[in-house]
């Protein structure tokens, strides 16, 4: 969000006021306040009248420090808030004729008085600064107001993250809103916004508001990235470490890491499609054609249809399509496979529970006291009010029976199109909630997941997300195209969620809308098959290989088993997801960060810290790919090549560049 006009003037109709001097300070140990007036005091009559910031330094957790910056307490929203750990960690402050220096273990911040500045510095070097006059509290044209910060950016600082951004890697000159949307995955819109970035600098900022927070990343103001809210307050964690590996599990530790997942979820998952039709007799003519060809996966996923039309959500099975659920689901698993069911939070006019629902105030409501409804997705349809405590244990309910049928897990689809002029039964604020909603969502489902099956066996398939989600995986990408360019900004999605937390990440092989080439989906499941998590799924027709060639089966069968080969190191690898918040699908910058090369590489990827994985984006199987420093060794066929430049390389169906530097990886059984 800009307020600017150029360098020196302000946008036509805001006034942007900003704290100029340190007037005044209280400081217990734990917490530094600072007031800071809008305009210089010389006298005492300039103390009226006067417009006054007022700022809160903690350190919540070691080498985090977080600035609370205040104009009218009295007008800050109430909930919801970010679930974050906080230890009671000291600070010590050192006043000097013109500065306040505060520390905390290796982070110091260097406070100017006159002009206020904020300057930040771990072990002795300078990460960021908050410039004279880049703080404001601002109204605009219709007298909105708005708390902005501005963080400066050295010269090649690059920025990364701000959750699944489908667009550029790297954020420089964009602008970021954090507000969920479903948009697929081909514009500016997410349905995972995550209001933390890192930097080349190797620190991360982290906005502790629920609520759209918009970034100007090197845009506005081309050596600065600009964060602001809507309203009286702005929240925000400076992050440091040693390397951006450092700076994740700081976050991670403050706003939660991963749980652990199952090991069986690590396998491939197949999909009855979206619109497709289905009923028993075509789900085991699925399953018996991947054992006829040889084809292993271990998760079949029924989607939305497992349930009547005009009935999302009602938990029951459509019983014309399917006459014995439970034996259904007992056949299917003496076949050895988990199951997963669709589910969103809505519940349409049409099913038997809304009345139900409406009836005891489960539902969100307008600000009138009537139910909010709407014929978006679903005729009629309410949405569940998590905030009821009653409403939730309810909603969890239809979930333990469907469990005790013999589910194992749930795809909980949507969660981002949730209206701003309602009333939840807590008294949150509706325009927090519309990014926090997900997040209370997802948690109902994974607790009853954890309650019923155990803690390392709840695993949720999940769309929408926002900081902390991370905690309740795994997630996939949403509703890619079948194009190469989309699976390109596929992977660009993941590789920026990674570097929110997020562990453990999927994405529909073949992209969701339309139907792939046969050429595409081939090349498609090597990158799926070498992600964390692995499905077939699309929207309106069936993703099993024979559909598309018999030379597709094939291909799906090499890299499901060079998957299954590498399965002890993907557990390995999701075990330091839980432990350090690293994801399992890595940017290449996170691993190499002192790697210039690496700064923007976008089309390949670390799988884990070990494998390095470039897909194939073209028709030709050509790939232009970049080995950092080093002797690399292909997977498969165990050519050695050196590092520190390029390659260009054609490639079949069956191979793609899979290189890694431990020959204990090689995979012999493979060679060509």
């Amino acid at each position: 969000m800009k307020f600017s006009n150029g360098f020196w003037l302000d946008k036509a109709g805001c006034v942007v006021s900003r704290p100029l001097e340190v007037r005044s300070y209280d400081f217990d140990g734990h917490t530094l306040t600072l007031y800071v007036p809008h305009r210089p005091i010389q006298n005492r009559g300039d103390t009226l009248n006067l417009t006054m910031s007022t700022l809160s330094i903690t350190a919540p957790c070691k080498n985090i420090l977080h600035i609370e910056h205040v104009h009218h307490l009295g007008a800050c929203k109430p909930g919801p808030f970010y679930d974050l750990k906080e230890e009671k960690t000291e600070l010590t402050l050192e006043e000097q004729a013109d500065c306040f220096i505060l520390k905390q273990e290796d982070l110091v911040l260097v406070i100017h008085k006159s002009p206020y500045q904020l300057t930040f510095y771990y072990k002795g070097k300078k990460l960021t600064t908050s410039p004279s006059k880049a703080s404001a509290w601002i109204t605009d044209e219709n007298k909105q107001s708005y708390m902005r910060e501005q963080l400066s950016l050295s010269v090649g600082e690059t920025v990364y993250g701000l959750g699944e951004r489908f667009g550029p890697f790297v954020k420089n000159g964009q602008t970021v809103d954090m507000w969920q949307a479903d948009g697929g995955t081909c514009s500016e819109q997410a349905y995972k916004n995550v209001p933390f970035y890192l930097t080349s600098q190797n620190y991360g900022v982290f906005v502790t508001q629920c609520e759209d927070v918009s970034f100007e990343v090197a845009s506005e103001v081309v050596s600065r990235v600009s964060f602001t809210v809507p309203g009286q307050s702005l929240g925000y964690d400076i992050i440091a470490g040693d390397d951006p590996k450092a700076v994740l599990e700081r976050y991670t530790f403050r706003s939660g890491r991963p749980a652990l997942l199952p090991d069986w979820s690590y396998g491939l998952w197949l999909s009855t499609s979206f619109t497709t039709d289905y009923d028993e007799k075509t789900i085991q003519s699925f399953i018996d054609g991947m054992k006829q060809r040889d084809l292993p996966f271990n998760v079949f996923h029924f989607d939305c249809f497992w349930m009547k039309e005009s009935e999302w959500c009602n938990f029951e099975w459509d019983g014309a399509m399917f006459h014995d659920p439970e034996g259904m689901l007992a056949r299917l698993k003496q076949q050895g496979l988990h199951i997963c069911v669709w589910i969103n939070p809505y519940i349409a006019q049409k099913s038997p529970l809304f009345k139900e629902a409406m009836t005891k105030g489960y539902l969100l409501k307008n600000t009138n006291g009537t139910i909010f409804q709407t014929d978006l997705w679903q005729a009629g349809m309410g949405i569940v009010d998590f905030t009821h405590p009653e409403a939730k244990a309810w909603y969890q309910s239809h979930l333990r029976r469907l469990l005790a049928q013999g589910v194992d897990c749930f795809k909980t689809d949507f969660g981002e199109r949730i209206p701003t002029h309602v009333h939840y039964h807590d008294g949150s604020d509706p325009v927090k909630m519309h990014n926090y909603y997900t997040y209370l969502y997802n948690q109902a489902v994974f607790e009853v997941l954890e309650e019923e099956r155990g803690k390392g066996e709840a695993v949720l398939f999940s769309r929408s997300a926002t900081a902390t989600c991370q905690k309740f995986p795994l997630h996939w990408g949403g509703d890619c195209s079948s194009t190469y360019e989309s699976m390109a900004e596929t992977l660009r999605g993941g590789l920026s969620l990674g570097l929110g937390g997020f562990g453990y990440w999927s994405h529909d092989i073949s992209g969701f809308e339309d139907t792939s080439t046969p050429d595409l989906y081939k090349r498609w499941v090597a990158f799926g098959l070498l992600s964390s998590h692995s499905r077939l799924h699309g929207s309106s027709s069936y993703r099993v290989p024979w559909l598309f060639d018999e030379e597709a089966s094939d291909v799906l069968r090499h890299f499901t088993r060079i998957k299954e080969a590498l399965m002890p190191y993907l557990i390995a690898k999701g075990k330091e997801a839980h432990e350090k918040g690293w994801p399992i699908l890595r940017a290449m910058w996170l691993e190499f960060p002192n790697d210039l090369a690496c700064r923007y590489l976008d089309t390949q990827y670390m799988l884990g810290d070990k494998i390095l994985v470039a897909p194939v984006f073209n028709e030709e199987g050509l790939v232009s790919y970049y080995l950092p420093e080093g002797e690399w060794y292909h997977l498969l066929s165990h050519e050695k090549r050196e590092g520190g430049r390029w390659y260009q390389e054609q490639y079949n169906y069956f191979s793609l560049p899979l290189f890694t530097k431990d020959k204990t990886l090689l995979l012999d059984h493979f060679q060509f």
